[in-house]
């Protein structure tokens, strides 16, 4: 048995030595303010006139611009361009891949301007922090040694309008972006590069070339095969019978998706595989095919690549296995998986630091470190590395996250180890804090007609105002109240919000845990609400601190990110204002089935509207939905064929801008068609206007406006 002196020895030298100890601390203190300091100093060293943007000839949908100029936004240059490049810890793919991939049915890089524009991503040109040209969003990200390509916030929100061949470049401003088809076209160019010998022998020497992470051709080809493995998983698992296409994505649907991957944990797997039926009722796999298939397969909580394995297997033949085919893959997905069916519309950012709530439907509170929350389920949902992994209880790392997420009695706990680089994530939210929203550029789209504006304000007043409030966009002290609205009562299409609360999946090690809700404690069950499942994911992130760091700044960068989400955030924390069916016991997140209002400053570059983008111009947002009644429906009186209604099809894709009807032109029959007329593609509700939506009490419905009215209001929406 040690003497006690023996155990006491440590204790006493740093009492003995304290003053040494607590100069060092300081000095360890001090040189991360340092630190902290230059890296402030280092954000203005970009500061390119034309912040990184070039213009483009004969682009997509014959669209060409000059360079694109800059509305005050209260950003300058250097600001923009380090929102623009500043990394999240979001991992696609390795960088030196997507510098040399090659498109599938062509030798021109994947990378080019001419194919970044067609998926309407803004091209740019190399400057000091983006030395390589990668378009807007595109960033590096250097995890465990390896540089990776990856996305920031600035990808989804930085939008463009044309007019005339002039640009307009709106920092914070919803993007055109079609993800889903860049992704699709990414894992095409991966497996044609892998299948071509020509083109597989180019890229080959071409990452040989750049003389970064990898050697050999042996290294690349594997890397590539595991690479292109896991885009294909991720378009596998969130393909959807809704086309999203140009400016709106299911972000929330894919964020669910990837932590329903990343908690799922062996047993669950083997048991969901069991239970899936097949087209004639009887079970899809049978109990030899389940073990071939999760042979070797071992691990409580499933990496990427085991996870990719299991699915390769599940469509192999060798051996034994099952060989499944497409409708058999889709099964298995919507057995463990959720189908992300509602695509929004991204979200313009000016003014959310400001915001008490966000997202479409509120659904994250903006209080405490509730944005650094928000922000780790967004990388969660751009491909940040998640090396998640269970291990044993002790003292470690992830202690920490084990307490918050109530897994501390568990005999197993997850390690949230990921690329997730919070220190920047509380930076960028800090950084929005300077960005206001655009003003109408009368020298450009024309001069705003003050009369008739004028009396669009009290028409705004009247209609608008109760929802909407005005707010002085430039006040650094100002507060957005969102104003929430029930689903019955918007009308506007249910199903972002639907989803949001009534997706369900496997918990893995949440199982059992317990969770706070606004209106009191709950137990996480087996199969539970995914909102539930990434509260606890995010909130297990969040406790960890970043391993790719050495131990002192591991914790003093973690202690300073949470120290200043508290101290910079003047959000407080509060309940939900507006006309919203409250959470209760029984139903803890009512709530969440409404829609949210904000201040409408800047709205004119941020078409299409309403939250699915189903609405082209504000001009058609004044219009009713034009009512189709089926034979068999009941007290349904149908509009005629005559009259003006919102359209049903048009176009997106087009950055061309109609002053106007204030939106964006639908006329390039080549763009993507969006079709109204099924969930989650649906233009109707918010028909205030139209005089069909009652106001903010549920109850008044004011007059439709009448075409004058209607041009006055537009009118008077310019000036925000």
């Amino acid at each position: 048995m040690p003497r006690v002196s023996s155990l006491l020895a440590p204790g006493f030298y740093i009492w003995r030595h304290r003053k040494w100890m607590l100069l060092l601390l300081a000095l360890v203190v001090l040189s991360m303010f340092i630190a902290l300091a230059i890296g402030k100093a280092y954000q203005n060293w970009d500061d390119d006139p034309d912040r990184g943007a070039i213009g483009i000839e004969n682009g997509a949908f014959g669209e060409s611009y000059a360079t694109p100029i800059y509305l005050n936004q209260g950003w300058s240059a250097s600001d923009s361009l380090w929102f623009y490049t500043t990394t999240q810890g979001s991992n696609l793919l390795p960088y030196d891949f997507f510098l040399v991939l090659e498109q599938a049915e062509s030798e021109e890089l994947f990378r080019s301007d001419a194919n970044i524009d067609y998926f309407r991503y803004l091209p740019q040109k190399p400057t000091f922090f983006n030395p390589d040209g990668m378009p807007v969003g595109f960033a590096k990200d250097t995890y465990e040694g390896r540089d990776y390509m990856g996305f920031t916030c600035a990808a989804c929100h930085t939008g463009q309008v044309n007019y005339r061949g002039t640009a307009i470049r709106i920092d914070g401003g919803p993007a055109m972006a079609d993800m889903v088809g860049f992704l699709t076209a990414l894992a095409q160019a991966m497996e044609a590069t892998l299948s071509e010998a020509d083109k597989r022998q180019r890229f080959v020497e071409r990452v040989i070339a750049l003389d970064n992470d990898f050697q050999t051709e042996a290294e690349i080809i594997d890397s590539l095969t595991v690479w292109r493995q896991r885009i294909g998983l991720y378009n596998t698992i969130n393909h959807s019978h809704v086309d999203y296409g140009y400016a709106r994505l299911d972000a929330f649907g894919r964020i669910y998706n990837r932590v329903l991957q990343h908690i799922l944990n062996h047993a669950q797997l083997a048991e969901t595989l069991a239970m899936v039926m097949g087209p004639q009722g009887a079970p899809l796999l049978s109990a030899t095919q389940i073990q071939a298939v999760l042979q070797g397969v071992n691990a409580s909580i499933l990496s990427e690549e085991e996870f990719a394995e299991v699915v390769a297997r599940l469509q192999s033949n060798d051996n034994g296995l099952p060989g499944l085919g497409r409708r058999d893959m889709l099964r298995i997905r919507d057995a463990l998986f959720n189908e992300p069916d509602a695509p929004v519309s991204y979200p313009f950012l000016w003014d959310i630091v400001q915001s008490d709530y966000v997202q479409w439907n509120g659904l994250a509170n903006n209080a405490g470190v509730g944005p650094l929350g928000r922000n780790t389920g967004e990388v969660i949902g751009v491909f940040g590395n998640l090396d998640w992994s269970a291990q044993k209880p002790g003292f470690n790392f992830s202690s920490l996250s084990a307490w918050i997420t109530g897994q501390s009695r568990k005999h197993e706990q997850i390690n949230f180890k990921s690329s997730i680089d919070l220190v920047n994530l509380e930076r960028l939210e800090a950084h929005l804090k300077s960005l206001t929203s655009p003003a109408w550029p009368e020298s450009i789209f024309g001069s705003i007609d003050l009369e008739k504006a004028q009396q669009g304000r009290l028409i705004y007043a009247r209609y608008c105002e109760s929802c909407h409030e005005v707010i002085q966009p430039r006040n650094w002290d100002r507060v957005v109240i969102g104003k929430m609205m029930a689903l019955d009562k918007i009308g506007t299409d249910p199903a972002m919000a639907q989803n949001s609360v009534h997706y369900t999946g496997k918990s893995g090690n949440f199982n059992q845990t317990v969770q706070e809700t606004d209106v009191g404690k709950l137990y996480i069950a087996e199969e539970a609400p995914v909102v539930q499942i990434l509260t606890s994911a995010t909130r297990g992130v969040v406790a960890t601190p970043d391993a790719d760091k050495w131990l002192v700044r591991r914790w003093l960068d973690w202690l300073y990110t949470l120290g200043m989400s508290f101290f910079q955030n003047e959000i407080q924390a509060t309940i939900k204002n507006g006309n919203y069916t409250p959470d209760t016991t029984a139903q803890p997140y009512n709530s969440l089935l409404s829609y949210k209002a904000r201040p409408l400053n800047g709205i004119w570059a941020t078409a299409p509207y309403l939250h699915n983008g189903s609405v082209p111009t504000l001009y058609d947002l004044l219009l009713p939905k034009k009512r189709v009644c089926s034979p068999d429906a009941a007290n349904c009186i149908p509009d005629p064929e005559i009259g003006q209604y919102r359209p049903d099809v048009f176009y997106v894709g087009q950055r061309e801008f109609d002053p106007v009807k204030v939106g964006n032109l639908s006329q390039a029959t080549d763009a993507k068609r969006f079709i109204t007329t099924r969930v989650g593609d649906l233009n109707s509700g918010h028909e205030y206007g139209a005089g069909r939506t009652p106001q903010l009490d549920g109850k008044t419905v004011l007059p439709a406006l009448d075409e004058q009215q209607r041009w006055q209001l537009i009118e008077y929406l310019k000036t925000l």
